[in-house]
């Protein structure tokens, strides 16, 4: 069996009952990082006496045969990260589709989560959200990256490293608009636990005056379809791409004006000024 253990995201209290019994027992434990897999154990005063294995991003491919040939011996395997559960932007969902492949029974011990902890933290809404790992890493990619978030409705949870924060909330407010409500979660759940909200353009003025340290969790309000305005050439446009799938100019202009929410009148006096104006 492969069982997937959340750890505490830096809090040891947070720990379950059912974590501390699954380390105790394992006989083969994949760790992210074994020296942290040790201080865990310590804070949480218990042992174990498996045989620990290295499982990170750097030899994830290479280690999978490994760990499959383990289960398929009839052994059980726990996997533990750093912080978290395991498979979000952290080893394990490369090792799950393995076992499934494998007729392997897979079984994950809820715990922490550090997306679910800043949404909630954010104060942002959280009936709808959306989870992208980390943004890429060179400025034109990562304003791309986005560009493609731009009209997303759901909250936006991502990922970001502290030595490039100050970079990417530059690109967000280019990108996003500096008034795009959002929160900085930084180590959650630890002794200097930071939460900043605000505005786009707050929290990169917090990031340009201090020192960012620790683990960093972002969230980013959803685009409010009310809040974009239209020009008539917009109307124009869509009309047209409309008409290219068949449908009357009449039945475009109605379709148009339904998704985007506006008078049919608008739609229509923007078609007649194109008109007019002999595009």
């Amino acid at each position: 069996m492969l069982l997937l253990a959340a750890a505490p995201l830096g809090n040891p209290l947070d720990a379950s009952a059912h974590l501390k019994s699954a380390i105790s027992a394992a006989v083969f434990i994949a760790a992210e990082d074994s020296r942290k897999l040790s201080r865990l154990c310590s804070d949480l005063q218990i042992s174990h006496s498996a045989r620990v294995i290295s499982f990170f991003e750097g030899n994830e491919l290479e280690r999978i045969d490994e760990l499959v040939a383990i289960m398929e011996s009839g052994a059980d395997l726990l996997v533990i990260t750093d912080a978290g559960m395991p498979g979000i932007s952290d080893p394990g969902y490369r090792l799950v589709r393995a076992a499934l492949e494998r007729h392997i029974q897979v079984r994950v011990l809820p715990g922490p989560s550090a997306v679910t902890t800043a949404l909630l933290l954010s104060g942002l809404p959280s009936d709808r959200f959306c989870f992208e790992g980390f943004p890429p890493r060179t400025r034109g990619a990562r304003q791309s990256w986005f560009e493609n978030l731009l009209e997303e409705e759901r909250t936006i949870i991502f990922f970001e490293a502290p030595h490039r924060l100050l970079e990417t909330l530059e690109d967000a407010d280019q990108v996003l608009g500096s008034d795009r409500p959002a929160a900085i979660c930084r180590e959650m759940t630890k002794t200097y636990e930071e939460i900043i909200r605000g505005p786009l353009s707050h929290l990169l003025a917090w990031a340009r005056s201090n020192e960012i340290r620790g683990e960093i969790t972002m969230v980013v309000q959803g685009f409010d379809p009310e809040s974009k305005q239209f020009t008539p050439q917009d109307f124009v446009e869509l009309v047209k791409t409309e008409e290219l799938s068949g449908i009357t100019r009449k039945e475009a202009i109605d379709s148009v004006a339904k998704r985007l929410g506006v008078s049919k009148r608008s739609v229509f006096d923007a078609m007649v000024e194109n008109k007019k104006s002999g595009q």
